[in-house]
């Protein structure tokens, strides 16, 4: 019997509330989305961010992750980190612009794993704290989503947690907490325009 399973059915049917699995990209992007979703859902948080580079940045954004997590007092799942899996899906991607095709890969790649995190651990629904950032596209990122948990057997969560100033009350609940935030969007292929700026 998997009893931390049976716990956490219990407690979703204490509160009422759908249990929700939430893809983290960061400590203070899940900030105001974990804020907002815990007013209707018994939110855990999940960690799978292979793109993330190098791995001395991987670990300090995962550090801030648990550091949130347990602040708030939510459970985080911290996922396997198979930066070859990411690198060997963006083949032939390197050279496309930031926001371009290689980010959709990116996107689906970590929704497929939360999709499959959610159905293996029984939860109503996923989503993602990708869309609170003003440079990702929202639409996009529902429309995988969507796309994804059709094919998974559960629902994913649409939204666009930048709106209503959530991207301001991330950065506002990032000082609260003392997270640190990061300069860059986390793969090796975002670091170079900020690399090209130092230069300048």
């Amino acid at each position: 019997m998997n009893y931390q399973k049976a716990q956490d059915e219990i407690t979703a049917s204490l509160t009422g509330r759908p249990r929700l699995l939430l893809h983290a990209c960061c400590g203070p992007c899940s900030t105001a989305c974990i804020e907002r979703l815990a007013e209707h859902f018994d939110v855990t948080v999940f960690w799978y961010d292979p793109c993330i580079h190098p791995e001395k940045e991987y670990l300090l954004r995962l550090e801030h992750a648990k550091k949130l997590a347990e602040a708030v007092g939510v459970p985080l799942i911290e996922a396997e980190y198979d930066p070859e899996n990411y690198f060997a899906r963006v083949k032939g991607l390197e050279n496309e612009p930031e926001g371009g095709a290689r980010c959709t890969e990116c996107f689906r790649q970590r929704l497929e794993r939360t999709a499959q995190a959610a159905r293996e651990g029984g939860f109503a629904w996923f989503t993602t704290t990708l869309t609170v950032s003003p440079h990702k596209d929202a639409p996009r990122i529902n429309g995988l989503g969507e796309e994804i948990g059709k094919a998974a057997g559960v629902p994913f969560l649409p939204s666009d947690f930048k709106k209503k100033n959530g991207y301001l009350r991330s950065i506002e609940l990032s000082k609260r907490y003392g997270l640190y935030r990061q300069d860059y969007c986390g793969c090796v292929f975002s670091m170079r325009p900020r690399e090209e700026e130092a230069e300048v």
